[in-house]
C-alpha cells in the first residue's frame, strides 16, 4: 500500500522519491535513503545508547532468530490485539529498536511502518528488509514525516517514555490515526516499592561510556542466582538490582537497558488514562501488564 510521506520543512506531502532520496517538489528539501532506511533526522540526539544497544543484541529477541513466540506473545499481551486482526492494515510501530515486534506484525500480514531516532532502526532494516511490507524510517517522534490520518493502527511499546515528555510523545501520534483507528502503549509503571539502589546508580551510568557500562552490566547474569536466595536476595535486588529474566543473554541485556538511557520516566493507570481522554480517544482499556492502555480514535461522520 502506498504512504504518502510528507516534508518536515515546508509541509508538502507527498514527496517524490528518487534512488537515492526523498525530494520536496515544492522546497527541494532531500532526505536520504542509507541502508534501506529513510533519514529524517540528522543524528540520534538523546538516545544514543539504543542504537548501541540494539545493533550489539540485533537478533536475540526476534522469535524467527531465537525459535520462540515471545515477542509475539509479549505483543498480544501489551497491545491487547490479537496480531491476526492486523492483516492488511496498515500499522506503525512507534520505536522499533531492532525490530522484534514489526516482525510479528509483518508476519501476519500488516503495512508495516517502522520508525526509531536511534540507529537501532539499521540493525532492524538488516534484520527483515527482505519482507515487502515492511518500511523502515530514522525520525523523530516528534516531527514525523506522515500526513494525519495516514495509520489505522499505532503501538508503542516501551518507548515513550524514553522521550522528553511521554504525554506529548503519544499526543503527537494520536493525530497520525485514521477515524476509527487503535493505538496502543505500554510505558513503565510506578511501582510504590522502589529499588533505592537502581535509582541512586541510574544518577550516574547514563554517563558512562556505552562499552562500560555494557561489560558491567553483565554481572546480572551471575547475580540473577543471588537475587533468588530467600533472605539475600531481597537485599541484593534492593541495592543493585538487574533484570531477573531466566535468559542470560535477555538479562544482560535487559539490565543494560535500563541502566543507560538518558530519559526513564515512570507513570501510573490513571496518568496514562487521562492522555487518552484528552487525545478524544474511546473504547479506553487496561491490558493487565502496567502500564499497558489501548483506545480508539474518534470516528467521524
Amino acid at each position: 500500500m502506498q504512504l504518502n510521506l510528507k516534508c518536515l520543512k515546508c509541509g508538502t506531502t507527498p514527496l517524490g522519491r528518487g534512488p537515492e532520496s526523498w525530494v520536496c517538489a515544492a522546497c527541494g528539501a532531500q532526505y536520504p535513503i542509507i541502508g534501506g532506511v529513510s533519514r529524517f533526522v540528522d543524528s540520534e540526539h538523546y538516545v544514543g545508547s539504543f542504537g548501541f544497544q540494539w545493533n550489539t543484541f540485533s537478533r536475540a529477541q526476534l522469535d524467527s532468530a531465537n525459535g520462540t513466540t515471545r515477542s509475539h506473545d509479549m505483543f498480544e499481551e501489551k497491545t491487547g490485539w490479537r496480531v491476526s486482526t492486523l492483516q492488511g492494515k496498515r500499522v506503525l510501530d512507534a520505536g522499533c529498536g531492532m525490530g522484534r515486534f514489526a516482525e510479528v506484525c509483518a508476519a501476519a500480514g500488516a503495512d508495516v511502518h517502522a520508525i526509531d531516532l536511534s540507529t537501532a532502526v539499521e540493525a532492524a532494516a538488516r534484520n527483515l528488509s527482505h519482507r515487502a511490507n515492511l518500511s523502515f524510517y530514522q525520525a523523530d517522534i516528534f516531527n514525523l514525516p506522515f500526513a494525519e490520518g495516514s495509520f489505522d493502527a499505532i503501538y508503542s511499546i516501551g518507548v515513550l517514555h524514553h522521550t522528553p515528555d511521554t504525554r506529548r510523545a503519544f499526543l503527537s501520534l494520536v493525530k497520525l490515526l485514521k477515524p476509527g483507528g487503535r493505538i496502543a502503549i505500554w510505558v513503565y509503571a510506578k511501582k510504590l516499592r522502589l529499588m533505592f539502589g537502581g535509582e541512586i546508580l541510574r544518577l550516574v551510568t547514563p554517563h558512562l561510556p556505552k562499552a562500560a557500562l555494557l561489560k558491567a552490566s553483565r554481572v546480572a547474569v551471575p547475580l540473577y542466582h543471588v537475587h533468588q536466595l530467600p533472605l539475600v536476595g531481597r537485599l541484593t535486588t534492593a541495592l543493585l538490582p538487574t533484570s531477573l529474566n531466566p535468559d542470560p543473554e535477555w538479562r544482560w541485556l535487559d539490565t543494560f537497558d535500563w541502566y543507560s538511557p538518558r530519559y526513564q520516566w515512570k507513570h501510573s493507570y490513571a496518568e496514562v488514562e487521562g492522555w487518552f481522554r484528552e487525545a478524544g480517544l474511546t473504547e479506553i482499556a487496561r491490558e493487565p501488564f502496567p502500564v499497558s492502555v489501548r483506545g480508539v480514535s474518534h470516528a467521524r461522520g
